[in-house]
């Protein structure tokens, strides 16, 4: 665990679970809380699952200027200029081989998993997915249908997600990841995504390219995430938060585990940890850390 380092300099966000619930929208509080640290010269950056266009709207509405991070860490870009209607300029891609792609596809169907594909801003469904609709609202942006999706996966794609009903996708994570090892990382990014992307893509690398771009120690970052996706990054900074509701795994890696979502929590371990003096930064920081250390102690 890097040691944490004061004041903080960085901050990264999970979207799903961690800024937004079922409702897609971000408090007052928390958006409050992230305008003041930007304010005060506080890098602020979203590293999400989700397709970058997809997390845009969110960065948009909190006026973040930091680049963003997709797709588990494989797609980095840089926050459009304002009043563009572009995209930002991308700064990192590494995506799967297109070999590997048409295998999880293959992989997944025959575990019972239905198979989508990404690739830089585009959502690739197999024509007649009955979850097109739901998948599309929850992206944020129109599914493109193709015949045949072996056949679409022609060139590199920038990650593969394979769709179930909960708790499938966790159970068969372990199993995806022997099937694939070396091959692709395995992730869980909600409790009905499986997640196939390049080996070594991960929020963890993504955070560790924020950190060196910004010339920022990694212990002056504070990461908050609630999923196995957001393992690596929290694992990786000085101030990781895991949601409440994060898996054990994920909880044990961090630092703190943060107030609950409906209680803004994201916006309490700003408020307490990057906008507080120092002294009153540390003795929270300490407070917090005894507290999960504490939990994983009696679990």
């Amino acid at each position: 665990m890097t040691e944490p380092l004061f004041p903080i300099r960085m901050i990264t966000l999970d979207i799903d679970g961690t800024l937004i619930g079922d409702d897609f929208v971000i408090g007052g509080r928390t958006q409050a809380a992230i305008r003041a640290a930007m304010a005060r010269g506080i890098a602020v950056s979203l590293v999400t699952g989700r397709m970058v266009s997809s997390a845009m709207r969110f960065a948009t509405e909190l006026g973040l200027t930091a680049p963003v991070v997709g797709y588990q860490g494989a797609l980095i870009r840089a926050m459009p200029e304002s009043g563009s209607t572009r995209l930002g300029r991308l700064l990192m891609h590494t995506p799967l081989p297109a070999g590997v792609a048409r295998d999880i596809v293959v992989w997944a169907t025959a575990q019972g998993l239905e198979p989508h594909m990404n690739h830089l801003e585009r959502f690739i469904l197999q024509a007649g997915d009955p979850g097109a609709d739901d998948y599309s609202a929850f992206m944020g942006a129109h599914a493109e249908f193709v015949p045949n999706l072996l056949e679409a996966a022609r060139h590199p794609v920038t990650k593969v997600l394979a769709v179930g009903e909960p708790p499938y996708p966790t159970e068969m994570a372990p199993l995806a990841a022997a099937a694939f090892a070396g091959r692709a990382d395995v992730t869980i990014s909600h409790p009905r995504f499986l997640e196939f992307v390049a080996p070594g893509a991960s929020k963890g690398r993504a955070v560790r390219f924020l950190a060196r771009r910004q010339r920022i120690p990694l212990g002056a970052t504070l990461a908050v995430g609630d999923q196995w996706n957001d393992l690596e990054m929290l694992a990786e900074v000085g101030h990781g938060a895991a949601m409440p509701t994060a898996p054990a795994a994920v909880k044990a890696v961090a630092r703190y585990v943060a107030p609950p979502l409906e209680d803004e929590g994201v916006a309490q371990l700003i408020e307490g940890l990057a906008l507080a003096g120092r002294a009153q930064a540390m003795t929270l920081s300490h407070r917090l850390a005894e507290e999960a250390a504490a939990r994983k102690a009696a679990s």
